[in-house]
């Protein structure tokens, strides 16, 4: 195996002139890594000649299927199952795609360019001249799902309002946030100032996929007669995946199926348990030493506590009005059972009775900018009823759990 070191970004002639870039040789094939602003035409341009020069036989660029989707087919999001979405438990994914989604378009209205342009040019130029496309980014999902399971529970919370906020906020994205971007990755953007003051998210979201992306390079190339490779990353990656690519020695099958792996899950739902027992052991207690009265009073408690907050939380969603019942009947049930969620069961009702229509997903992205939007279009309406209802749930077992505490120490 021979092994060249990167050369430095010095000029070069022809379209890589003046851009940063890096140059690896390895196995026998030339990398050249060719660091992009996701938000410049110089970068576009400066894909679409270096393509046009003829000089390379394949093309990576770091995106994976369904941002490559996103960029190409306007329709993608129209095309969604928004039923099996909540059925297969990624409505919080498909909630972080859609602030990704809305950050992308304040981004492109503020500055007349779609965030992403030179890597969906990129793949145009390849396709139309017959090239090799590799796709060699991380599924955008799973590098959300590592980098949320590595922050805890307070960081996950600190997430979500992040990037619940991308979705309503309108103002103009600032100075200083573009220039970091032009130098920068956009998801790492997209989660703002907590990805530079949170080392796992940073970890996940920058140096894994760094990793991952040489990996795959490697691998693809293996699998092909490319000699002469072009690689269009985010200028943010540049540095690392070209030692990563020049020095990794590990087979990159192996790397790939670490990065790809999520932390197991215990098998045994704790919380769940500990809850269940809590509550039932509650109940029992108080049939046992208090008779039928206090006992009862405990089961009120505790259904009108988790059932009326749950119902609550989606009326307030907008909810139809057997939604907001399924609501009432779920939430007291639900946090007894690992499997089962309130918000799931009464956004799947909504889902099922107010079915969205084309249009519905088609305005998606403009609707969910404004406040008045969510509640108008159904698929917004659909999340607010999934967080909403399971946010009541939630606090409904806060307050049941403490009024019989209260009662049987009492």
């Amino acid at each position: 195996m021979t092994l060249e070191p990167a050369s430095p970004a010095l000029p070069t002639p022809g379209p890589l002139a003046g851009q940063p870039h890096q140059i690896v040789e390895r196995d026998g094939v030339r990398y050249t890594l060719l660091g992009t602003a996701h938000v410049s035409q110089a970068s576009v341009d400066a894909v679409r000649d270096a393509i046009g020069s003829g000089a390379y036989d394949a093309v990576a660029v770091e995106l994976d299927p369904q941002r490559l989707q996103a960029l190409t087919d306007p329709d993608a999001l129209a095309k969604l199952d928004l039923i099996h979405v909540i059925r297969t438990g990624k409505t919080a994914l498909f909630a972080a795609n859609l602030a990704l989604a809305a950050y992308q378009r304040r981004l492109a209205e503020q500055l007349g360019i779609e965030p992403g342009a030179e890597l969906k040019r990129a793949v145009l130029e390849a396709r139309q001249r017959d090239l090799p496309v590799h796709l060699i980014d991380r599924e955008v999902g799973l590098t959300f799902k590592r980098a949320s399971l590595k922050l805890g529970w307070w960081g996950r919370a600190k997430l979500g309002a992040g990037l619940m906020a991308a979705l309503f906020a309108d103002e103009e994205v600032g100075a200083e946030e573009i220039e970091k971007l032009k130098q920068g990755d956009m998801l790492e953007s997209s989660f703002g100032e907590f990805a530079s003051n949170s080392p796992a998210l940073y970890e996940s979201v920058i140096a894994e996929r760094d990793r991952y992306m040489a990996a795959r390079l490697r691998a693809d190339a293996g699998n092909g007669d490319a000699r002469e490779v072009l690689a269009v990353v985010g200028a943010g990656h540049l540095q690392g995946l070209a030692r990563h690519l020049r020095d990794e020695q590990r087979a990159p099958e192996a790397i790939r199926e670490e990065l790809e792996s999520l932390p197991k899950k215990s098998d045994v739902p704790w919380f769940t348990i500990v809850l269940a027992t809590f509550v039932l052991g509650g109940f029992a207690w108080g049939f046992w030493r208090g008779g039928i009265d206090v006992g009862s009073d405990l089961l009120l408690q505790w259904v009108l506590a988790t059932g009326v907050l749950g119902a609550i939380g989606c009326a307030i969603a907008g909810g139809h009005p057997l939604s907001i019942l399924v609501a009432f009947l779920a939430s007291p049930i639900t946090p007894l059972h690992p499997a089962l969620a309130s918000g799931t069961l009464s956004a799947l009702t909504e889902a099922w009775l107010r079915k969205p229509t084309y249009a519905d997903f088609m305005a998606l992205r403009d609707d969910v900018q404004t406040l008045r939007g969510w509640w108008r279009n159904r698929v917004a309406r659909v999340l607010l009823n999934f967080f909403l209802t399971s946010l009541g749930t939630a606090i409904g077992v806060w307050t049941g759990g403490l009024r019989m505490l209260g009662k049987l120490v009492g």
